[in-house]
């Protein structure tokens, strides 16, 4: 039991923790003696400590090391990206482009002007070599009754002008006579061509025209000839290269269809296309190459279902294919003498009948 001081407390207490306090001083003066530094005792805090403090240094040095490891693995996607570039193995779009030349067959655009006054050329020659015998497809004696027939066939066939013209000019033989013709008589004879009222008041006011301003002949001009009622620059080259022996081209319907397919001209007015087949060909081919791709048209190229399987120049054609392709079917789609049918003059050429050609029946024959 320890000492009660006179205040009741106890005095035991108060002395240990003044004596503790003394102590003190002492252990810390020990210490000096002793050399040892108290900021090492401190800043080791212990084996356990130390042992730390050095496993967080490599930590450290590791942290350092990552810093590096982090920019070559920045880096390196970005090489790898540009990795890929080359790779574009979207290439194959490239590929693609390659294939374009099926875009490119469209035509003319690839074709110089020298390729296609060759193909255009070598056409002709081909059809001249299947058709040797073409000629004017209407009857005529001379150059009235040409330039008649002709007036009379638009909007019809020459077969049905060559199966009327006989009665027409049996009873009015000379521009005189159809000039001085009561309307009504000559309306009933052309009324199996069509358009009759207008046909006639052109014939009638042509032969009028022939009579009072060139002496009751055709003139040999083209000039002269789109002068006369009903006659156009296609009707003046019919008359001029069949009766005269004057070079022309002869735009219709057939001819406008055939060297748009051919792609000889993207034209549609008769005039520009006169103008730009023209300057395809010599002007001496003018009237024949007329005569070979009108027969064409007529025969094989047709306007709503072409032959092309029974086509001789199919290989020059840049349409083959719109129409038939098998030769049998095709075959089925000729007319006139290719497929066996009469043609349709009444009265054709020598040359043409030497050619197995057959005339065409008159008008009203069964």
């Amino acid at each position: 039991m320890g000492e009660q001081d006179p205040g009741g407390g106890k005095k035991t207490a108060k002395v240990t923790k003044k004596a503790a306090v003394k102590k003190a001083p002492a252990v810390v003066k020990q210490a000096a003696e002793k050399k040892v530094p108290v900021k090492r005792t401190v800043a080791r805090k212990g084996p356990a400590e130390d042992a730390e403090a050095d496993a967080v240094k490599p930590v450290a040095k590791d942290a350092d090391a990552v810093k590096p490891a982090a920019k070559t693995a920045a880096v390196k996607p970005v090489k790898a990206a540009k990795a890929v570039k080359p790779a574009k193995a979207e290439k194959p779009a490239k590929a693609g482009k390659a294939v374009q030349p099926r875009t490119s067959e469209k035509p003319a655009k690839a074709e110089s002007p020298t390729a296609l006054v060759r193909r255009a050329r070598r056409i002709n020659r081909e059809l001249a070599e299947v058709y040797p015998y073409a000629h004017p497809e209407l009857d005529f004696d001379n150059p009235f009754q040409l330039v008649v027939a002709t007036v009379l066939s638009a909007q019809t066939t020459d077969l049905r002008v060559n199966q009327t013209t006989p009665q027409l000019f049996a009873k009015y033989p000379t521009p005189e006579d159809l000039a001085a013709a009561n309307p009504e008589e000559v309306e009933e004879i052309l009324r199996p061509t069509g358009f009759f009222r207008a046909k006639t008041k052109s014939v009638i006011g042509l032969s009028k025209a022939l009579v009072e301003e060139f002496g009751g002949e055709v003139p040999g001009r083209l000039e002269d000839l789109v002068k006369l009622p009903g006659v156009g620059r296609k009707t003046a080259f019919v008359v001029l290269g069949n009766a005269f022996g004057r070079p022309g081209i002869t735009v219709d319907t057939h001819f406008q269809r055939l060297v748009r397919r051919w792609r000889w001209t993207a034209e549609t007015d008769p005039d520009k296309i006169e103008a730009a087949i023209g300057a395809l060909f010599p002007k001496s081919d003018w009237t024949d190459l007329s005569h070979h791709v009108i027969w064409h048209g007529r025969r094989i190229c047709h306007a709503r279902k072409p032959a092309c399987g029974a086509c001789p120049i199919a290989p020059l054609c840049p349409a083959y294919g719109e129409g038939e392709t098998d030769p049998e079917k095709a075959a089925k789609l000729l007319k006139y003498e290719k497929g066996g049918f009469p043609g349709q003059r009444l009265n054709p050429p020598q040359a043409y009948l030497d050619a197995g050609g057959k005339p065409a029946p008159p008008l009203g024959a069964v």
